[in-house]
């Protein structure tokens, strides 16, 4: 039973990992291959390493280690992948062109509209 457990979870995080390999490579635009990346290191990973803690057992001196580094991939990843997508953003890395739509672009936008319609026209009268 135990073997069985760690083969169908190996299995898992190989699918899982495969899957965001071959979409890192398909996907247009930097900001699908961050979600790509971030799902195989998480999806991938976790998986693997829990086969590792069924496969060695949970006393053995793996399975600390592989929870360990099982919560630190849970809290970093989304985190990392959050400030690599933001300051691709920031710095002008443009989106693929079929993306559905840029919504800090709208927002600010809008701003700049309420900011317009709120000014006092300068009529060109008296000055």
């Amino acid at each position: 039973m135990k073997t069985i457990i760690f083969i169908v979870l190996a299995s898992i995080g190989l699918a899982f990992s495969l899957s965001g390999a071959v979409g890192i490579l398909r996907m247009p635009d930097l900001y699908s291959r961050i979600q790509c990346s971030s799902k195989t290191v998480t999806m991938g990973a976790l998986p693997a390493l829990v086969a590792l803690v069924v496969g060695e057992g949970i006393d053995s001196s793996y399975a600390s280690r592989a929870l360990l580094v099982a919560v630190l991939l849970l809290v970093v990843n989304p985190a990392a992948s959050h400030a690599l997508a933001r300051a691709a953003y920031k710095s002008g890395v443009p989106m693929w062109q079929g993306a559905v739509r840029d919504e800090v672009v709208e927002r600010k936008e809008q701003q700049k509209a309420k900011e317009r319609a709120r000014r006092p026209d300068d009529g060109g009268g008296e000055g």
